[in-house]
């Protein structure tokens, strides 16, 4: 399902583990990888001397970068791409007909978030292709067991227009053999009290409902273990506190939701998981005419 994709270079020291933890997309299908490293000349004040040396270290680290993807049985094409990164990372998946682009995001801040930096953002709020999000977990106990991408997906559905186009990428991935889903709609607390709180039976029913609907289709699907869950409560929390109880591997979620008007990404719920999750998330794009 996701044939080729491309994936965001930086030079740094965290970047190999990234590699070597995105073996599972095999699985998926995926057999050929663009890697490319973005450059903008007008963030840098530099002189030509300068700038050729820049563009050899960015060569020197990309050839380091594809032995290592060469050797997880990867086909492998490096890319020094030059000009505004928003733009050109955008134009280039689309160009190279990549169906998938990846970036490793940074290590936890004493906040206790993760760091978004400028390339993230600006795939992410531009990209038309998914976008999986690669968290470094290196300093972690466990951190070896957590590099099987596809082991434990969470989808998080509000049940909107783009939440079930990121299904269909959900049920792709379980035809591919990923063994169990864990499925989660949050009933926010903050929508429903006070005013609706007597109605918060009759709404988990309707979604209990709506969920064993997209169990049953996952069901037909493979061999695979599906789980429902109704939570109440703040939804970035909720999902938060299962991802650590169940162990999840992936996060799966779309980019907008119900009432999405022309989404600004910042401060949206998938925004918030991409900062506060403990593991990588895989962001599918929705409609955005």
């Amino acid at each position: 399902m996701f044939k080729k994709m491309a994936m965001i270079s930086e030079i740094s020291t965290a970047f190999p583990e990234m590699i070597r933890c995105i073996g599972g997309l095999k699985t998926l299908g995926t057999k050929e990888c663009l890697l490319v490293q973005c450059f903008n000349p007008k963030e840098v004040d530099v002189g030509i001397s300068q700038y050729l040396n820049l563009t050899s270290m960015f060569e020197e680290n990309l050839k380091r970068q594809k032995d290592i993807l060469k050797q997880q049985g990867f086909e492998v094409e490096t890319r020094v791409v030059s000009g505004n990164q928003k733009n050109a990372i955008n134009r280039i998946t689309v160009a190279e007909n990549c169906s998938l682009v990846v970036i490793n995001i940074e290590k936890r801040s004493m906040l206790g978030s993760l760091l978004l930096n400028g390339v993230a953002n600006n795939v992410i709020n531009n990209s038309s292709k998914p976008v999986l999000l690669i968290r470094d977990n290196r300093e972690d106990e466990d951190a070896s067991t957590k590099c099987d991408l596809i082991s434990h997906l969470l989808f998080s559905t509000d049940f909107s227009e783009n939440a079930d186009i990121a299904f269909e990428y959900v049920k792709e991935m379980v035809k591919c053999g990923v063994p169990k889903v864990t499925l989660v709609h949050v009933q926010d607390q903050s929508k429903i009290e006070p005013y609706l709180s007597n109605r918060l039976l009759e709404f988990n029913e309707i979604d209990q409902e709506r969920l064993q609907k997209l169990k049953d289709q996952l069901l037909t699907l493979g061999n695979i273990e599906v789980d429902m869950q109704i939570p109440f409560g703040a939804p970035i929390s909720e999902i938060i506190r299962i991802i650590n109880e169940q162990k999840i591997s992936l996060v799966v979620m779309g980019t907008q939701g119900r009432g999405f008007v022309k989404e600004v990404f910042v401060g949206s719920l998938s925004h918030n998981i991409v900062r506060t999750s403990p593991t990588s998330v895989l962001l599918i794009p929705g409609n955005r005419e």
